[in-house]
């Protein structure tokens, strides 16, 4: 009798954050139309060939507190809502979804949910609120953003705000059935202060702090991560070890979701500023005090654009000796570290193409699309290459007493 295990490889489900390309649906026919956005967006998503897309939510620039000309990018609110989401809307949009058979991961809101204008932090929670209404009547299962920081209090004082102010919404997750996965990014050019962790949920060792409080208020299971291997980068840190930690520490489950974007560090920006990125001298202040100019202000993001330049995936050369030092990412290791160090069900777990690659950031559909369709490509066979060898090494393989050969990549160890 055989004892054969078959080859049985999962596959991630594949998908684009709609970010990609705000101005998919210009503004003047989106404004007075906002759904159109939608719909526009998942018929895109289709034509790139992904499974799925992760809708970005935003406020709309008539109603944010960072004026358009101190972002990086513009807006980017594919999900409308300056009026409520009803059914109607639902109905429309879900239409859509079963149309170009792409579905919807989750819905991303990236904002900053401790802001220490309490009048301001109100707001931003209310527009959670309307989001996470919005995954409901769609039937998304979660909803993906941003601790953020109240500026005024240390990194220690934020976790009492973390308890005050976060736990609520995510309670508010747990009526409503949904998970909050939080996403690393430590946003320091977010603003003009020395801070470079303007996140509070940047880390695993505070996801675990984090996951702990929310233990405590019984609303653990909606406290997820939505990992994104750019940030380990430019805090020096690679996936394997990250994933590794949370399985020492007991702690394997709380990636839900990934975003497959990456990090090129620049070695030149590292000698003259250290991973701490550039402090002073970035423009943003002007004869000795923030510049009351908000063009300027996107110059605080000098920061990190100093030291690191974000990557779409397979846009950047093969560097093994680059991914070696975690100068950039190793994407074959990272997609098979996931699988050998993490508790997921990896069938339905979105890996999600987030494009922030400055010099292809085209508002052009026609230029942007076989630029994308590459990326989402060479995602997806990256992560079909890896799910090969994991299910030949760990399942196949084992199941006859063949050995795996070589060592491969080690935590801890660069």
């Amino acid at each position: 009798m055989s004892n054969a295990t078959p080859f049985n490889p999962t596959n991630m489900p594949i998908g684009v954050l709609t970010a990609a390309l705000q101005e998919l649906t210009p503004r003047e026919l989106r404004d007075p139309d906002p759904d159109l956005a939608i719909e526009e967006w998942l018929a895109f998503a289709a034509d790139l060939g992904a499974d799925e897309i992760e809708l970005s939510a935003a406020l709309h620039p008539s109603l944010g507190n960072i004026p358009e000309e101190a972002m990086l990018d513009p807006v980017a609110n594919t999900l409308d809502l300056r009026e409520p989401f009803n059914s109607a809307r639902a109905e429309r949009v879900s239409a859509a979804v079963a149309e170009t058979g792409v579905k919807i991961a989750d819905i991303a809101y990236f904002d900053d949910l401790l802001h220490e204008d309490r009048a301001i932090r109100e707001e931003k929670h209310e527009f959670m609120i309307k989001v996470m209404d919005t995954a409901v009547l769609l039937g998304v299962s979660a909803v993906c953003g941003f601790v953020g920081r109240d500026q005024s209090k240390t990194l220690e004082e934020n976790l009492g705000e973390f308890e005050e102010s976060f736990i609520p919404l995510l309670q508010a997750a747990k009526d409503r059935g949904l998970q909050y996965r939080v996403e690393q990014c430590p946003m320091p050019g977010w603003n003009s202060n020395d801070n470079f962790f303007n996140n509070i949920g940047y880390v695993p060792a505070m996801w675990i702090a984090l996951h702990q409080i929310a233990e405590r208020h019984g609303v653990g299971d909606q406290f997820r991560i939505h990992y994104d291997p750019s940030h380990s980068i430019l805090m020096g840190q690679d996936t394997r070890s990250m994933f590794q930690y949370l399985k020492d520490e007991g702690y394997p489950f709380l990636i839900a979701g990934m975003h497959v974007k990456g990090q090129v560090i620049d070695s030149k920006g590292i000698s003259g500023w250290g991973y701490g990125g550039q402090t002073v001298g970035r423009g943003d202040w002007v004869d000795g005090k923030v510049s009351e100019n908000p063009a300027d202000l996107v110059n605080a993001w000098a920061v990190q654009t100093s030291i690191a330049e974000h990557e779409l995936p397979g846009t950047a050369r093969h560097d093994p000796l680059a991914y070696l030092q975690n100068r950039t990412v190793d994407w074959l290791d990272h997609q098979l570290a996931a699988r050998e160090l993490l508790e997921a069900d990896f069938s339905t777990m979105p890996l999600i193409v987030e494009h922030e690659y400055p010099d292809a950031r085209i508002q052009d559909k026609d230029l942007l699309k076989p630029i994308l369709e590459g990326s989402i490509a060479f995602t997806r066979h990256i992560d079909e290459a890896a799910a090969a060898m994991y299910s030949l090494q760990n399942e196949v393989m084992p199941a006859q007493g063949i050995a795996v050969q070589g060592v491969g990549r080690e935590a801890y160890r660069s």
